[in-house]
């Protein structure tokens, strides 16, 4: 039977083909492990700045390709992010700009939710980078978002998004009782704040956090901090990946557990200010 939860870490590049194949290997592990819901990092099929746009106008084959890998594997995925040309309504992303799109399918195949990254990354790191500009490149969304799946209802968040609670609060007002976190982190600052944002959002809001992370060297300027994990509602880090590089964590969530936490201690009903 596959009740599990999975995050898988990549190293992505600018080649769509062999990070597919990468993705494809990771999803055979999940599935092996007995998940039954998988979550790959951000940029996972495309991770290079200057190709997204040219990327973003295949969008339905890259979306067939990874409903084939969910229909092989019979996983629900979170295709951690793909661009899009077009916003969900349709209508064309302008200034030559593409949204950040984050769409989750069913282990059918089906695409049955989609979500537009809202933060956007425009910061100073003291890293080889050192200038990060998202909304040169992208658009951002404005609308949350979250699906039920076989492991309760899912809320979508990417990368940035983990340092806005509120942005949390709203999808557990709509009933999300797990947040899957698709992310490319950079080095320095995973090491300072990765982790403790995945447990304070976990803790504050009594749910599980899927933290799928990219972590290796993607270019001379650019390093992701990795440390893919999974954390509970009370803030345990259920599994880890120390490494760099590709790799799976499959934990089964206990949901009897959770739902007894949320007796114990009802901090959403504790809430006074909103």
């Amino acid at each position: 039977m596959q009740n599990g939860l999975a995050a898988l870490q990549m190293c992505s590049g600018p080649d769509v083909e062999a990070n597919l194949a990468a993705a494809d290997r990771l999803l055979a592990e999940a599935a092996a492990a007995g998940a039954a819901l998988a979550v790959l990092p951000e940029n996972f099929a495309v991770f290079d700045a200057g190709r997204y746009r040219e990327v973003a106008q295949q969008l339905p084959a890259l979306l067939a390709r990874v409903g084939d890998m969910a229909r092989r594997h019979r996983l629900w995925i979170v295709a951690g992010t793909l661009p899009a040309a077009a916003r969900p309504d349709g209508t064309a992303v302008p200034d030559g700009r593409v949204r950040t799109a984050c769409h989750v399918l069913n282990a059918q195949g089906d695409v049955v939710a989609r979500y537009d990254k809202i933060h956007l990354f425009d910061v100073e790191v003291a890293d080889a980078t050192g200038s990060y500009r998202e909304s040169a490149t992208f658009e951002p969304g404005d609308v949350p978002v979250c699906v039920d799946t076989p492991l309760g209802r899912l809320g979508l968040s990417v990368c940035y998004d983990l340092r806005f609670p509120e942005l949390f609060r709203a999808l557990v007002a709509d009933g999300a009782g797990l947040v899957s976190v698709p992310s490319a982190f950079t080095a320095l600052t995973g090491a300072a704040h990765w982790q403790v944002l995945l447990r304070a959002r976990a803790i504050e809001n009594q749910i599980f956090v899927i933290g799928a992370g990219q972590g290796g060297v993607h270019s001379p300027t650019r390093t992701t901090f990795g440390h893919s994990q999974i954390v509970d509602p009370w803030g345990r880090v259920l599994a880890e990946r120390e490494a760099d590089g590709p790799g799976m964590l499959c934990v089964v969530p206990d949901r009897d557990e959770q739902v007894s936490l949320q007796a114990r201690m009802p901090v959403q009903k504790h809430r006074r200010i909103r």
